[in-house]
């Protein structure tokens, strides 16, 4: 498989395919992952709870994610790595240039960071230096308090609009990719359709350009109750390279998600 890049993601969009992404945090399961044909890697920060126990995204540092990222980066193989910034790590324009350029340091081809419209001068200020930028939208863990819990996000008319508007003024400060959390499929759908930049989702409808999950919860390990937005892709396959396998060709196919994985 050719090095994936961002214009490769841009080409996909342009021809109407899709495209398969998968959290990573070590060099083995991310070559297993780039071997199946999964074109996006994450080092997300959601590390912090399925690695270290932890119940929010929020206790992981700059340093663990750099860790994990060069870890990752040994095995990716040909699949674009994007990676977390994590919590706080924009509290100010000099702290998020710092920190996106210890991440790109570390091997990160694709930073992403969680945050609304207010977020578009520090995207402008990254991609003015290089950094290629996916901005997370919809459901952001790292304000998961504030939220007052995992809940979907865009179910009225007025925070629909307003999700739709933060990705054009993100997508016009620079932003190269934007990501999708929890969001009804039509939303989803409608924010696709309006951008010029590739979108992937995670609970965010079967029509977005590319669609991720975290490994722990579509390999079946992660314990307790799992999101709607999850299928169990070990259900299917002998052992985690199949299901690795059949994950990538059910996003390319468009099998997955299924109605009774969206909202």
């Amino acid at each position: 498989m050719k090095p994936i890049t961002l214009s490769t993601l841009q080409a996909y969009k342009r021809a109407g395919d899709t495209f398969s992404s998968l959290t990573a945090y070590d060099a083995s399961f991310a070559r297993a992952a780039s071997d199946a044909g999964i074109e996006v890697l994450l080092v997300g920060d959601s590390l912090g709870m399925v690695l270290q126990g932890h119940a929010s995204t929020l206790p992981v540092t700059l340093e663990e994610i750099c860790y994990h990222t060069r870890c990752v980066a040994r095995g990716k193989g040909a699949s674009l790595l994007m990676v977390d910034l994590p919590f706080m790590g924009n509290a100010s324009t000099e702290r998020l240039l710092e920190n996106a350029g210890e991440l790109m340091r570390a091997g990160a081809e694709l930073v992403k960071v969680e945050g609304e419209a207010w977020m578009a001068d520090g995207i402008r200020e990254l991609t003015r230096r290089g950094v290629p930028v996916c901005a997370h939208l919809g459901l952001t863990p790292q304000t998961v308090y504030q939220l007052g819990g995992y809940k979907v996000q865009g179910r009225d008319a007025d925070r629909a609009s307003q999700i739709l508007e933060d990705a054009r003024t993100l997508v016009e400060a620079g932003a190269s990719v934007i990501l999708l959390e929890c969001v009804p499929a039509s939303l989803g759908r409608a924010i696709t359709e309006a951008l010029d930049v590739p979108v992937i989702g995670i609970g965010a409808g079967p029509d977005t350009d590319g669609q991720i999950l975290v490994m722990h919860d579509m390999l079946d390990v992660t314990p307790g109750r799992k999101p709607r937005f999850v299928k169990n892709f070990m259900a299917e396959a002998e052992d985690i390279h199949g299901a690795f396998r059949r994950y990538h060709e059910d996003v390319k196919a468009r099998r997955f998600p299924a109605e009774e994985h969206c909202f």
